[in-house]
C-alpha cells in the first residue's frame, strides 16, 4: 500500500489535476465570500459556485496529458471527451436539477403556510452557469501550464 501511495505522489499528471481541483475549491470559497459577504467553509467541498472545480480537474487532467503525451495521442482524446462530458453535466444536467430543487423548496415553503408539511430542503446549488464552467476550464489549463516543466 505504501508503494501505491508513493507512486501516486510521483504522478505529475495526477498532481496537476488535484492541484487544479483544490485551487478551484479555494477560489470558490473566496468568490462566495465576495458575493455573499460571509465565509462559508462548505464551499471548500460543495458542488456549484465559481469556478467549477469539476471542470478545472478534468480540463487540467486533459491538458496535462496533452502536454505530456501530445495533443494527438489517444490518451488525450479520451481525457478531452471525459472533460466534455463533465462540463456538459455541470452546466446542463446538474444546473437543471438545482433549478428544480429551488422551485420545489419554494413550493414547500408556500405549503407550510397553509398546511403542515414535513421540513424538507433540497440542495439548490448543484450545477454551474456556463461562465463558471468556462472559468474552471481556464483555471485547469493555467494549472496544467504551471506544471508543464514537471510533465
Amino acid at each position: 500500500m505504501a508503494d501505491l501511495v508513493a507512486l501516486l505522489g510521483q504522478n505529475c499528471i495526477l498532481a496537476t489535476a488535484f492541484t487544479a481541483w483544490l485551487g478551484a475549491q479555494i477560489l470558490k470559497t473566496f468568490t462566495s465570500y465576495l458575493k455573499h459577504g460571509t465565509l462559508n467553509f462548505e464551499r471548500l467541498v460543495g458542488a456549484g459556485g465559481m469556478p467549477s472545480s469539476h471542470t478545472a480537474l478534468v480540463v487540467s487532467l486533459a491538458w496535462a496529458v496533452g502536454l505530456h503525451d501530445g495533443f494527438g495521442s489517444s490518451l488525450f482524446a479520451v481525457t478531452i471527451v471525459l472533460a466534455g462530458i463533465v462540463m456538459y453535466d455541470a452546466a446542463g444536467v446538474r444546473r437543471a436539477a438545482g433549478k428544480q430543487a429551488k422551485v420545489i423548496n419554494k413550493l414547500v415553503r408556500q405549503l407550510r403556510v397553509e398546511h403542515t408539511v414535513h421540513d424538507i430542503t433540497l440542495k439548490e446549488l448543484l450545477g454551474h452557469s456556463p461562465i463558471e464552467v468556462f472559468a474552471g476550464a481556464i483555471w485547469g489549463i493555467a494549472i496544467a501550464y504551471g506544471f508543464k516543466s514537471f510533465l
